[in-house]
């Protein structure tokens, strides 16, 4: 369940929007969303989505209509959306929609979001300002780590979800992440991304690690890293280069579509290590 959704609901909540919760009750066959799924709807906004198309127009609809009604007529309903002959929507499934009022119950009932990985991403530069823009609206954990409180983008306009941690030495918080971490590293220094790639490659317990730069400055990192007694098995599982193959184009927003879709290609983030994983305020200086 989505992070920014939740906060949306909380925020509602406090400022006494009325809304409806509209969730996917069940999902049969082949549907857009799937159970769990929930998006909100007031009478003048809506926020998240149960699949798009016509489902959600009547999903709106729905919604609105049961708004217009007094505040104690407002009763939980449910209603069942064949959605090939109903709809005519060609996915061919059915899903069954859930609509409650938003209140103090509701945002208790809701489920915890639970995040595809935590990372640990270095360097506040053109690119990682790209990836967290990416990383803003997907549910994940991100410290983001520099050196460099200047570098990082003016106001705390971050999502909860991202913490941004100025600290030096930057490669000490590598120790602090929890295990099956995953971590880019793509600072402005060849010799700082040497330091905490190493920290990361001796704990040898990463998910995944990426190292921004070329097939020669991989050759070179792993040339040293073998002197130092670093595994061959362990530096195989290093990414250098960053960023799904075939796509092309050094630009810092390119570069982070094809980071953060590689990113999205790994397993969901095991249990264990969601619940070890810190949870992120909007910022930090250690």
């Amino acid at each position: 369940m989505s992070f920014s959704l939740h906060a949306t609901a909380t925020r509602w909540l406090l400022t006494r929007q009325r809304a409806v919760v509209v969730e996917v009750k069940e999902a049969l066959g082949s549907v857009p969303r799937e159970a769990g799924t929930r998006m909100l709807v007031s009478l003048t906004q809506t926020h998240g989505t149960v699949g798009g198309g016509h489902l959600e127009l009547l999903a709106i609809e729905t919604a609105r209509t049961l708004l217009s009604q007094p505040e104690g007529g407002l009763q939980p309903l449910e209603r069942h959306y064949p959605l090939g002959p109903a709809l005519g929507q060609c996915c061919g499934g059915a899903v069954t929609l859930r609509y409650s009022r938003l209140d103090e119950a509701a945002l208790r009932a809701w489920p915890a979001a639970q995040p595809r990985f935590f990372l640990q991403l270095y360097g506040a530069g053109h690119v990682g300002r790209a990836i967290v823009r990416l990383l803003a609206g997907i549910d994940c954990r991100v410290q983001w780590i520099d050196e460099r409180e200047d570098e990082f983008p003016d106001g705390d306009d971050l999502p909860a979800h991202i913490e941004k941690v100025c600290v030096e030495p930057v490669e000490a918080e590598v120790r602090i992440a929890p295990p099956l971490a995953c971590y880019l590293v793509l600072t402005h220094n060849h010799d700082l991304d040497l330091r905490i790639t190493e920290a990361i490659l001796k704990r040898a317990d990463f998910r995944y690690l990426g190292l921004i730069g070329s097939k020669t400055k991989r050759a070179r990192f792993r040339h040293r890293y073998e002197a130092r007694g670093i595994a061959p098995q362990v530096l195989d599982r290093m990414t250098c280069p960053i960023g799904v193959p075939g796509i092309e184009g050094k630009e810092p927003e390119v570069i982070a579509v094809s980071v953060v879709a590689q990113l999205l290609q790994l397993t969901p983030q095991p249990a264990t290590a969601a619940a070890t994983s810190p949870a992120a305020p909007a910022s930090s200086t250690r």
